[in-house]
């Protein structure tokens, strides 16, 4: 039996070796926790996904070649979005702030529409990924500005609309567009939420936490158990989720903390702004 070594076990198949435990230089180290690091405390702040500034960044730090290596990055961001929902869901739960009433139709379809996303994902080559990120990001940021100039009053409890097949709807699109995207979901179930089923944002964020860690958890286990498809090492996502998940953590707490201190319309401005400039990154624009 050939015997293994660390590197052996890190490095991707010879096709899509750009990047490797090898090239994983102090630097580049660095580098990938400092992103952690403002994943959290940016997601935080003002709820953005933390895969909207992991996925973009990593491309930036670690580059863009082959195409194939973007299914490596979303494995690592689905990681670390288990990593950091798992904490938020624990602290909403005791806080007794999430609707459990509602979470059977909404696990049930995410859970199922996560699992089509990443089949789907897998069918779709690196490049249009990264295309259909950009495009969401930058939809997200219109949606971002109309809902800073906007703003819309909580709805009162009596205006609700729980009823099972607008859960469920919600649970299917969030399901699906992060397990297609490598996001955690949260940033779309959270409007949806509010929105479409008007709950007030607490009852939102608490319940909407409890949903993506079971979610995120399942859509990321299988996106790591096909990452041969692309020639990607499910050891180096691993490697990858492992040095950015302390700090996305730390930072989350942060940010969160944060949120009672900072004039936070500036910030959601501010972030959309850099979220818009990683948005044109990823497209290629700049």
């Amino acid at each position: 039996m050939p015997s293994l070594s660390v590197a052996s076990l890190l490095t991707p198949a010879p096709a899509a070796a750009a990047v490797s435990a090898a090239s994983l230089s102090v630097p580049i180290l660095a580098g990938i926790a400092v992103l952690g690091l403002l994943a959290g405390v940016l997601g935080g702040l003002a709820g953005v996904g933390g895969s909207m500034v992991m996925l973009p960044g990593l491309h930036a730090l670690l580059g863009d070649e082959p195409p194939a290596i973007h299914h490596l990055y979303m494995a690592a961001a689905m990681v670390v979005n288990v990593a950091v929902a798992l904490p938020a869901a624990r602290r909403h739960a005791q806080a007794g702030a999430v609707r459990k009433d509602l979470l059977p139709p909404l696990l049930l379809s995410t859970v199922i529409s996560v699992l089509v996303g990443v089949v789907v994902s897998n069918q779709v080559g690196g490049d249009g990924l990264r295309i259909a990120l950009a495009a969401f990001i930058g939809g997200y940021c219109l949606w971002n500005l109309i809902r800073l100039a906007r703003n819309t009053p909580e709805h009162p409890p009596e205006a609700q609309r729980t009823e099972r097949w607008r859960l469920a709807l919600s649970g299917a699109a969030t399901g699906f567009v992060g397990g297609l995207l490598g996001l955690g979901g949260g940033v779309l179930l959270v409007p949806m939420l509010q929105l479409w089923c008007r709950l007030d944002l607490r009852a939102s964020i608490a319940t909407s936490s409890s949903v993506i860690w079971i979610s995120a958890l399942v859509g990321c286990s299988l996106k790591l158990a096909t990452l041969h498809q692309h020639d990607q090492s499910i050891w180096l996502a691993l490697l990858l989720a492992a040095l950015l998940a302390p700090t996305a953590i730390l930072g989350a707490r942060w940010g969160a903390a944060l949120t009672h201190s900072l004039p936070l319309r500036a910030v959601r401005a501010a972030i959309t702004s850099i979220l818009l400039v990683a948005a044109l990154r990823l497209a290629g624009v700049i």
